[in-house]
């Protein structure tokens, strides 16, 4: 902004300005007291108001029950019914007064039904907005901005949005060369708003060719994704900065600082984004993959800059830090390839001929589902142990998101109908207690006789 030279102007032009908004409304409210064509416009639009309210409660019901008699809407469908039911009072007073003002247009004369169009004007405009800043993501860069355009739009259609523009440039913050009034920050929220919107948009439609690209491996594409979105909301963000002419070298100092402070203060969190950065580089970790991290066995939904959402077979969802990701002993069940070998252990017992067990576990473990054939498993003898024979049995599955445990109960489970058929024993420990003869207890349970002997 261009610094003032005169450091009495801005004042008695806000004063001025103060002084004309002022008068302008003791005109309006002398007009309305005063019984007359203007008083009798309030009163018809006050009983416009209270019948628009009326059929709120009406419709709203009947909208109610005819939505719920639809069946497979999409989510944007149900959301313009929800906003819809919020404003249908506004609209109802909007088609009413419309419809009146038009009437009195053609039966009398046009001042008389200024007040009138004013209103269903003001609120045709309100309904729209409403509707246009849906498209702002953000909740409260959309109440900042759905506000400024209502303001701005009623200031507008009154005829005193230059003397409102006065009197917010006078209310300003000024240090040095540096000028920072209200209105400029009003109108760079709305310009910023407009901008991410836009941003969005484009985002919204780059991410969704980026995610259809097969050429594009899934890791790149969520690195091509937030590149797209960061660089977008960047650019929207200094745009409309500069737009309403703000000089942003005047903060450059006063920026370096605070970016200093933050870097001490956020370092878990750049080494998050960091971190995350370095995983969708070097695919060590992507969408899909099936991961262990300490005692969470999952699979990965999604990499955001500073987390990784992994869930688990129970439907816990845990939020890993990108760092635990790097620094971390990670098992990628499916990095490379998606084969997954799993090992269980057995034992039978010795009379048992091993050759004929180990025969008939791998015909076991083939006939059980998602064992892959083409990799055949495998069974060797591990060991003789205190009370079987000890084996352990190696197979191959291709689908590690399907679970582990439960395809290593269902081996199990096919190994033991595959032994009870073939009569092999699965043998458990036993202990044999022997009494020494000259022992205390063996001395103490001899028959009388024995004992005198």
């Amino acid at each position: 902004m261009t610094p003032e030279t005169d450091p009495v102007d801005p004042y008695v032009d806000f004063l001025l300005s103060l002084q004309t908004l002022f008068a302008s409304v003791m005109n309006f409210l002398e007009g309305v007291i005063t019984p007359g064509w203007r008083q009798n416009q309030i009163l018809i639009l006050i009983a416009l108001a209270l019948i628009a309210w009326g059929l709120h409660r009406l419709s709203d019901g009947a909208l109610q029950n005819w939505v719920r008699s639809r069946e497979g809407w999409s989510k944007w469908q149900l959301r313009i019914v929800v906003q819809v039911r919020r404003r249908l009072g506004l609209m109802w007073f909007a088609l009413m007064a419309a419809g009146v003002y038009l009437v009195m247009q053609n039966v009398t004369w046009p001042s008389r039904s200024y007040l009138i169009g004013l209103a269903a004007t003001l609120a045709i405009v309100w309904v729209g907005i409403a509707f246009a800043v849906r498209l702002v993501r953000n909740r409260f860069l959309r109440r900042m901005v759905t506000w400024a355009l209502w303001i701005y739009a009623t200031l507008y259609f009154l005829n005193v949005s230059d003397e409102v523009s006065s009197f917010l440039e006078g209310v300003a913050l000024k240090i040095g060369e540096f000028r920072l009034s209200l209105l400029d920050m009003i109108t760079a929220l709305v310009v910023i708003g407009v901008l991410f919107t836009f941003a969005r948009l484009v985002s919204t439609t780059t991410a969704a060719s980026i995610r259809r690209n097969e050429d594009i491996s899934p890791s790149m594409q969520v690195l091509a994704v937030k590149g797209v979105q960061i660089f977008l909301y960047g650019i929207a963000f200094f745009m409309g900065v500069r737009a309403v002419g703000i000089d942003l070298t005047g903060l450059a100092v006063l920026s370096g600082a605070i970016g200093v402070g933050l870097g001490f203060g956020l370092q878990k969190v750049v080494s998050n984004l960091v971190s995350g950065v370095i995983i969708l580089i070097d695919k060590s970790i992507k969408p899909g993959d099936v991961i262990s991290l300490g005692e969470t066995f999952g699979w990965i939904q999604t990499l955001g800059a500073r987390y990784a959402s992994v869930v688990t077979r129970d439907g816990k969802e845990y939020l890993i830090p990108n760092e635990d990701l790097i620094t971390g002993q990670v098992v990628n069940w499916s990095h490379s390839n998606d084969f997954v070998r799993l090992d269980i252990y057995f034992g039978t017992a010795y009379s048992d001929d091993p050759h004929q067990v180990r025969k008939l576990a791998i015909e076991a473990a083939k006939g059980v589902d998602r064992v892959l054939s083409f990799k055949a498993p495998v069974c060797h003898i591990v060991g003789f142990g205190d009370s079987s024979v000890d084996y352990i049995l190696r197979f191959w599955i291709k689908d590690p998101t399907g679970g582990l445990t439960n395809i290593r109960g269902n081996v199990y489970l096919a190994l033991w109908d595959t032994f009870k058929e073939n009569d092999i024993s699965i043998p458990f420990p036993q202990r044999e207690v022997r009494m020494l003869e000259d022992s205390q207890l063996a001395v103490s349970n001899r028959p009388v006789g024995k004992a005198l002997d």
